[in-house]
């Protein structure tokens, strides 16, 4: 079985030897390895190139939102799931702005976060219910100023119907459930949309359809 590889950064030893400890409890997670500020967690993420990078927000010399930023920019293939004790408004924002896949608080159960870094690694959207609402308004809001134009590579109607269905947090199990499509299909279809989008996970492709116009206030729960 191919695992997961995993890198955790945080500045606290106690948090990362926790979060390792609940995540190595699974067979199909690794953990490749830890860092203890933003700067060591680029060097690492480019290194060893994992499949998903768990990052804090406040840690010395980088802090979460601009190591996050370099991390998408060398490795757009990894997907970054922030593990914060905050929710401010500001930080959420430029997270998700800077190419994170996912966002949660640190009082998530260890259950939900082995379940997010699959979703992560799967392409689909991670967003702390207490966040999810307020960064769909957010955008929506913006892009309600913008006049709705085309991607630079159009999506099919196909791609187009999918990427609504995502905003609204179907899973890739409900949404090809309700197309009566495969599983493996609705994966397909969304990796397309990622391609042309030039983004590496769901949640990044829906921000851009809400900051560019061309998912309305109609798509979003």
């Amino acid at each position: 079985m191919d695992r997961i590889r995993i890198l955790i950064a945080d500045d606290h030893a106690v948090v990362r030897e926790g979060t390792r400890h609940i995540l190595e409890q699974e067979q199909d997670l690794e953990v490749v390895a830890e860092a203890a500020d933003g700067g060591e967690a680029v060097e690492l993420a480019t290194e060893l190139k994992p499949d998903v990078a768990i990052i804090d927000i406040a840690m010395p010399h980088v802090d979460g939102i601009e190591a996050t930023r370099r991390i998408k920019e060398l490795c757009p293939g990894i997907g970054v799931l922030i593990l914060s004790a905050y929710d401010d408004d500001q930080f959420v924002f430029s997270l998700l702005e800077a190419g994170a896949a996912g966002y949660l608080l640190k009082d998530v159960h260890g259950r939900e976060l082995v379940d997010a870094v699959r979703a992560v690694h799967a392409g689909e959207s991670v967003l702390h219910p207490s966040i999810a609402r307020k960064v769909l308004n957010r955008f929506v809001s913006r892009a309600e100023k913008i006049k709705r134009r085309e991607p630079l590579e159009t999506l099919s109607q196909r791609e187009k119907e999918i990427l609504r269905l995502a905003t609204r947090g179907l899973s890739n199990k409900d949404i090809a459930e309700q197309l009566f499509l495969s599983v493996r299909t609705v994966q397909g279809h969304l990796t397309h949309i990622f391609n042309k989008l030039q983004v590496g996970s769901r949640t990044e492709a829906v921000v851009r359809g809400l900051k560019e116009g061309w998912i309305t206030l109609d798509d979003v729960p």
